[in-house]
């Protein structure tokens, strides 16, 4: 029998509790909600107001993996949803405002995953992010070395950056800005993405193409653009262990010389809340936005 849970006066059946989602550790749906439960307040600062994109795997990463952006079929009544303007058209997606919806959302297996802007200023971005992405043979340890480049660089145009682990196999910066229009945002970051490229020579590509990426760190520019999301700080990924997408410190970016330094896990993750609070903080302050150069 599934079992029914009240969470801010909404009934919820949290169905399958006992499964298997992570066969690599044994980690289990109820653990997965569980975790979400426990970093909810730090995770709903980042979810709100920004039209969630699902990116689901109710069987485990092994399983069926699929992107669902408009608002799933049986989403309860009390979960907000908002209509977003997409290019085929306007849809309506969910926004995940408070612990009830979270863990709605929590129990269908998702990664988390928004976009740049807010709900009420569609395509006008509040924050500025890169996606540092390693070719084998390189690590998040050379995306910790580019990102100590990227950080200076964004310094000297008056931009704060922060770190997080991207819960796979790189880094995230991101910076919080004044609203601005994310083609302008888009533009400028692949600016900075071309002049990492001929400055860390042989060690950094602003392009895609998979043949170009070996041993390198594509520094990923695009993901600015108005369509595009980013896995949302504190999600879990839908890897073979339960890795969060992690903020860390800048001293734990120096320090990188081992990939697994920076590996986090569902069960690291609310000690370091304690201990540091939300790293990320900053972001979610108009005071720390910057207009762009």
């Amino acid at each position: 029998m599934t079992p029914i849970t009240e969470v801010e006066g909404h009934r919820l059946a949290l169905s399958n509790l006992e499964k298997v989602l992570y066969p690599a550790t044994g980690f289990t749906k109820g653990e997965v909600l569980h975790y979400y439960a426990t970093v909810a307040d730090a995770l709903l600062a980042h979810l709100h107001n920004r039209p969630l994109s699902f990116l689901r795997y109710p069987d485990g990463p092994d399983g069926q993996v699929f992107f669902a952006k408009n608002v799933p079929p049986g989403t309860p009544e009390w979960v907000r949803t908002a209509q977003v303007p997409r290019s085929e058209g306007p849809a309506r997606m969910v926004l995940i405002q408070d612990l009830a919806s979270l863990m709605w959302a929590a129990n269908l297996v998702t990664e988390f995953h928004t976009p740049q802007w807010q709900v009420d200023t569609p395509g006008e971005a509040d924050r500025l992010v890169f996606d540092l992405d390693p070719g084998a043979p390189a690590t998040i340890v050379e995306c910790c070395e580019v990102a100590l480049w990227l950080r200076e660089r964004l310094a000297a145009d008056g931009i704060a950056a922060y770190a997080k682990t991207s819960g796979s196999k790189g880094l995230h910066l991101l910076a919080a800005l004044e609203p601005t229009p994310s083609k302008e945002v888009t533009a400028y970051a692949k600016e900075i993405a071309v002049e990492a490229e001929r400055v860390l020579q042989g060690r950094v590509t602003h392009r895609m193409t998979k043949n170009l990426r070996g041993g390198k760190v594509f520094v990923d520019w695009s993901q600015n653009a108005a369509r595009k999301t980013t896995a949302t700080p504190y999600t879990l990924r839908a890897r073979a262990e339960p890795t969060v997408s992690a903020p860390v410190t800048w001293e734990e970016v120096t320090q990188c010389t081992t990939a697994n330094q920076l590996a986090f896990h569902a069960p690291d993750v609310p000690p370091r809340l304690q201990r540091y609070g939300d790293l990320l903080a900053p972001l979610l302050n108009p005071r720390h936005a910057g207009p762009l150069p």
